[in-house]
């Protein structure tokens, strides 16, 4: 008896320590989390993109038609660094620089007549004035002469008045003709004045005009391309493009901004002042602290090619990070609530049948298949009101489902 004892009891043994086994690899294989008890935020995850709150735009200047249409010669590199007085864009001054040449030609071809023209008024009015000296000295002569003709003959002394009054007439006439040189040499040099300004006014815009061939930026930072109406690409060298027309951006890196797109199911949760974290999806270890500081009153389309509605919702970005450029990606968790001190478990780990939920909880070596009320829910968590103990682990998976497939596919390797 004491033999058959000693033989089984050892295989005995050797079953129990296999069945154990085999139940601790059933229980590790299925995924756990435990019920945590703390803060429970109500949230919503959306994508974004960063844009700069402020920003300069640099544009083609307005330029005047004579001088053709302008053409990039030089232009900066898409997102390169730059700094206050930097030239940005060169655009071709090859016509503007011919209208110099031109108008310098006409201003001092206006400014050499001017100047003939003084030479000729100067020569005319002396010449004027040298008919009036003559006859004025003619009417001096007659009127001695009528003084003297007291003892003369009637006849001669009509002779005489007659003659001085033809040399008075002379004279007022030679009056008249200075008078009347003089306005017309005025309008003429009015007129003349006019065409020189006006050349100078040509001139000055010539050369305005090719400063504004070259553009500057006012302040620091980076610059960025626009694209082309016409082609849908980046401006580049040798683009032309009509005047005042936007040719780079320039926003100001000390204030940034994320901009998200909310569905209209969601956008009734959200509201000013809401706390966001930002996570940059190239830097996806580093999170920074945003507000909700717009939110649009009119939907609009998602995209070109969608009817779905959306709420553009602007985040103001607290202080400045280096990391955090225009145009980057970012994942934005908008905090709507945050409710103190209750017990939550992973989504994954709650099932439902009908209106009734329930976990499965481990036990010992297996699962116990527990019924819970359930309250809050966020993307990530379910707040459970009761059914459940703080620190209880709840399997993340169906294990009796996964051991019912683990089976299946043990009998189709036999097979």
């Amino acid at each position: 008896m004491k033999r058959i004892f000693d033989r089984y009891i050892p295989a005995a043994c050797l079953l129990l320590l296999l069945l154990n086994a085999c139940g601790r690899k059933e229980t590790g294989d299925i995924p756990t989390a435990a019920a945590v008890r703390g803060v429970f935020y109500i949230d919503l995850y959306e994508e974004g993109e960063i844009e700069a709150i402020r920003s300069l735009n640099l544009s083609s200047p307005t330029i005047s038609w004579r001088y053709g249409n302008l053409k990039i010669t030089q232009l900066v590199k898409d997102g390169q660094e730059v700094n206050a007085g930097d030239t940005l864009i060169v655009f071709d001054p090859s016509e503007v620089q011919k209208g110099i040449v031109e108008a310098e030609g006409r201003m001092e071809i206006s400014l050499a007549e001017m100047e003939q023209m003084t030479a000729q008024h100067q020569s005319d009015l002396e010449e004027l004035n040298a008919d009036y000296e003559v006859a004025r000295l003619s009417r001096e002569i007659s009127a001695i002469r009528f003084e003297s003709a007291e003892y003369e003959s009637e006849v001669k002394k009509k002779e005489i008045q007659l003659n001085l009054d033809k040399a008075g007439i002379a004279l007022d006439r030679a009056r008249e003709q200075i008078d009347n040189r003089i306005k017309i040499q005025k309008e003429e040099v009015k007129q003349k004045n006019l065409a020189i300004e006006q050349d100078r006014a040509r001139l000055d815009e010539a050369h305005e005009t090719l400063q504004k061939m070259f553009v500057v930026t006012p302040s620091p930072g980076i610059a960025i391309i626009a694209r082309s109406w016409s082609s849908g690409n980046k401006f580049q060298v040798g683009d032309q493009c009509w005047s005042g027309f936007p040719i780079i951006q320039q926003p100001d890196l000390t204030s940034m901004k994320a901009t998200v797109k909310i569905n209209e199911v969601d956008i009734a949760k959200i509201s000013r002042d809401l706390k966001v974290e930002i996570k940059p999806d190239a830097f996806s270890d580093s999170v920074f602290s945003g507000t909700v500081s717009t939110v649009a009153n009119l939907a609009v389309n998602k995209d070109e090619t969608s009817k779905q509605k959306v709420f553009p919702v602007e985040i103001a970005i607290e202080g400045t990070h280096a990391n955090l450029l225009p145009g980057l990606t970012v994942s934005c968790r908008i905090i709507i609530d945050r409710i103190e001190d209750v017990l939550y478990v992973p989504l994954e780990a709650v099932h439902q049948e009908g209106d009734r939920y329930f976990v499965y909880r481990k036990a010992g070596g297996g699962f116990d298949k527990t019924e819970v009320e359930r309250g809050a829910v966020n993307s990530d968590f379910m707040v459970i009101t009761s059914g459940l103990n703080e620190k209880d682990r709840v399997a993340l998976v169906d294990p009796f489902l996964q051991k019912e497939e683990e089976k299946k596919r043990e009998n189709a390797s036999k097979e």
